[in-house]
């Protein structure tokens, strides 16, 4: 049996490579986890091999869902547990919406219920339409936002696309990578 110490001393090597990282020792010979991930030098992730770089990515996007799926039940166990205690305490100060602030036991809560505002664009359109007919800028009450479809540009005739090309700037996205060892692509 090993005692405690012997097991410190297994791992002292790993650690002396992250000292002071508290990370974890590798639980399979020559994979690296991902609590030991976030401590590695870029240049070293950039070295790994691709198959290693794709088990870690498929690691650490299971490790988000599941994440994101704790966060999400969490959530859900704060809203009824406080749902009711930060609606009064809203009403209490006499408003709708905003930030409300309570004790349960030693912990202060704050609840924060934003207000999300939607336009009827119809509406306003017919309302810029009527400010203009007065003679007025609907620019000083509106913003006024064109955009384009792209789906829609594309399938536009050559003539028309040529006459909106000089307004259309195209930028790229953030890019992206999804690593697979399967043939197909799926991960």
């Amino acid at each position: 049996m090993t005692t405690p110490q012997a097991q410190e001393n297994l791992h002292d090597r790993f650690t002396a490579q992250f000292p002071g990282t508290g990370a974890a020792p590798m639980t399979i010979p020559n994979q690296i986890t991902l609590e030991a991930l976030v401590h590695l030098p870029v240049a070293d992730l950039v070295a790994l091999p691709p198959e290693e770089l794709a088990r870690l990515q498929r690691e650490a996007d299971a490790a988000l869902c599941k994440a994101r799926a704790a966060v999400a039940w969490l959530d859900g166990a704060l809203i009824v547990r406080y749902r009711e205690r930060a609606a009064a305490a809203r009403e209490q100060d006499g408003k709708d919406f905003g930030i409300a602030r309570f004790d349960d036991g030693s912990v202060t809560v704050v609840a924060e219920l934003p207000k999300k505002v939607e336009w009827k664009q119809d509406l306003l359109a017919d309302l810029v339409d009527r400010i203009a007919a007065d003679g007025e800028d609907p620019r000083e009450y509106v913003d006024v936002i064109l955009k384009v479809s792209e789906r829609r540009f594309a399938a536009w005739p050559r003539h028309i696309r040529q006459v909106f090309e000089p307004a259309r700037t195209v930028q790229a996205g953030a890019q992206s990578f999804r690593l697979t060892t399967d043939p197909a692509g799926d991960a």
